[in-house]
């Protein structure tokens, strides 16, 4: 009896009496149980008592802009927590398209991090500025119980500031870098590290100019036999060969150089660890020393080719050896052909990642993704969960089988280049819509195009059928303003929205904003910009920040025939739901509309 669970009418019956009527040691396991955000929030909402339980219960929060909410307030809500993350400077930062005095300075969080959540064990930055002093005042309150530290494409820190990481944060399990902007104090840091932990499980630098020493990592090896991620700096290949034969129970590795191209002699010694299954970075390796890796092939689940030196053939070649891929990163110079073979090859894939090559026309003549490849992976890769891909050309009908075939994405993400003068079969109205309608799972949605791409109907599909998305960022897309306004009365889930080199008046981008009740961010960059914004005001309401970028000065006199504004590429507009009221740091170039 004590072991049944209760029938669904019991069950609504005793819940039905009230929240009172459900033991409080009930409520906590069943929080405990509910991981979705929105599920939390929405939980909260039931009544008081819910709304406390939910902030005792709460073990992680991820603010998805650092602005959002000050951080005595989100702290005081819950004070348990074990585990934040925080998002930083627009994603456009990315591409340059975002200054670097733009703010999401870590310092006022590290401050109120400092003192009161005795539970924190893990804190995850991205695209924040964050000081050597920040990091100081971090470790001296956290890091005797700091265990996982994140720092995603931050900047303003030094290798100092590592170091006393190294020696202080003992019980630290993952050291995350990747693609920060550090500057090189020496390489102490990893030494210190090698010494003083003994539990590390995963340590990235990669896409750093950090320089590293071969015997430390070979001490590292050493002393972390938990370690079993590697994701580093450039270095050659063959100065790593100790570490890899003691690092026995690595299973992945990015990171290794063959800078010495065509010496594959150099390189025969290279012996990866027997449980590798991830292999990234592979910087400038070329036909020859693609030798090294075929032994591992048949094991590899992720393979990383973005840094090679590889032809369209070359990839044939390889990724035919490699039938249990779940992830795949290349460039586009795998071209159809290349992609052929992954659909033929891969039928376990979970994710594609096609990167835009080099504008070499050496390249895009033997490579270049179109229609034809992503057609052929559609059909032979079933179980693609993500897509990501720059191509050449593209066409309804491919859009149509990537709906058809790959049931299961919940993140779709497609640039069309300008490379080719002419794309036969544009707008792409009916491939989009049937994309959308048949991959009912998707959360993000990204569609940069080129101009004619899609049109005000093609907008209005998108809107239309895409109910569960809550990511989306959209390019030279539509015709006019009654296309915004048309998928902006569809899109009753959306929480985050980018927009670039659109011909969207501000009127037409203020009222679409209001037709989305969940949006909570919205950047806009190219569009048909007054000098003041002036008509961005009718967005305006409580908690609702709304920053511009006036256009540049050449842009002033210039008016379509119609006598409204050109599109201009420099103004933009940042937009965001936030409890924290005007910002305190906002840059001299970017003007606060609202509130004043």
């Amino acid at each position: 009896m004590g072991g049944e669970l209760p029938e669904p009418s019991r069950l609504r019956r005793a819940l039905s009496f009230g929240c009172g009527a459900v033991p409080e040691e009930a409520l906590h396991l069943v929080f405990g149980y509910v991981d979705d955000p929105r599920d939390r929030e929405a939980a909260s909402l039931v009544c008081r008592r819910w709304h406390r339980i939910d902030a005792l219960s709460r073990k992680h929060v991820t603010v998805g802009f650092c602005y959002a909410v000050e951080p005595a307030r989100l702290l005081a809500r819950f004070p348990r927590l074990e585990s934040l993350a925080l998002k930083g400077r627009p994603r456009a930062a990315m591409y340059g398209l975002i200054p670097e005095d733009f703010g999401a300075y870590a310092a006022p969080w590290v401050a109120q991090l400092a003192a009161p959540l005795d539970c924190l064990k893990a804190l995850h930055l991205r695209r924040m500025t964050v000081t050597d002093e920040d990091i100081a005042v971090l470790v001296r309150a956290r890091g005797y119980m700091l265990q996982v530290l994140k720092l995603d494409k931050c900047s303003g820190f030094s290798t100092d500031a590592l170091r006393l990481v190294a020696r202080s944060c003992r019980s630290l399990r993952t050291l995350f870098l990747e693609e920060c902007t550090i500057a090189d104090e020496g390489s102490e840091w990893l030494h210190e590290l090698a010494v003083n932990n003994s539990v590390l499980v995963t340590l990235n630098f990669y896409m750093t100019d950090l320089r590293v020493e071969p015997a430390d990592l070979e001490l590292l090896a050493k002393n972390c036999k938990s370690l079993i991620s590697l994701k580093m700096s450039e270095c050659d290949l063959s100065d790593l060969i100790g570490f890899l034969q003691t690092s026995k129970g690595l299973q992945e590795f990015a990171g290794g150089a063959f800078s010495e191209v065509g010496e594959y002699t150099k390189y025969e010694k290279v012996k990866f660890p027997p449980r590798l299954c991830f292999l990234g970075g592979l910087t400038f390796m070329s036909k020859n020393e693609m030798q090294v890796i075929f032994p591992y092939s048949a094991m590899l689940k992720k393979l990383d080719l973005q840094y090679t030196c590889l032809t369209t053939e070359d990839h044939c070649q390889l990724i035919a050896k490699c039938p249990n891929l779940l992830v795949l990163e290349v460039r586009n110079v795998i071209g159809d052909r290349g992609l052929e073979v992954v659909g033929d090859t891969c039928k376990k894939l979970r994710r594609l990642r096609i990167e835009r090559g080099d504008d070499d026309p050496g390249q895009e003549e033997q490579g270049g993704v179109s229609q034809i490849g992503l057609t052929a992976v559609a059909v032979g890769c079933r179980e693609l969960e993500y897509i990501a891909a720059y191509v050449s050309d593209i066409t309804n009908g491919a859009l149509e089988s990537i709906g058809t075939f790959c049931k299961n994405l919940y993140d779709f993400r497609l640039v069309l280049l300008d490379k080719q003068n002419k794309i036969a079969d544009l707008p792409l109205d009916n491939g989009v819509r049937a994309l959308l309608r048949n991959c009912t799972k998707l959360r993000r949605f990204a569609f940069y195009l080129r101009p004619g791409g899609l049109s005000d109907v093609g907008l209005g599909y998108i809107g239309l059928y895409s109910g569960n998305i809550q990511y989306m960022l959209l390019g030279n897309v539509g015709e006019s303003d009654n296309g915004l306004i048309q998928f902006a009365m569809g899109c009753t889930n959306l929480r985050k929205l980018e927009l670039r080199s659109c011909c969207f008046s501000e009127r037409a981008l203020a009222v679409a904003v209001l037709q989305m009740p969940l949006l909570r961010y919205i950047w806009v960059q190219g569009y048909r910009a007054s000098q003041t914004g002036q008509d961005l005001m009718l967005m305006a309401r409580p908690y609702w920040n709304i920053e511009f970028v006036p256009p540049g000065p050449e842009s002033a006199y210039r008016v379509m025939a119609d006598g409204q504004p050109c599109v201009d590429t420099h103004a933009q507009v940042l937009a965001y739901y936030s409890l924290a009221g005007r910002r305190p740091d906002c840059p001299q170039w970017l003007v606060t509309l609202h509130p004043a």
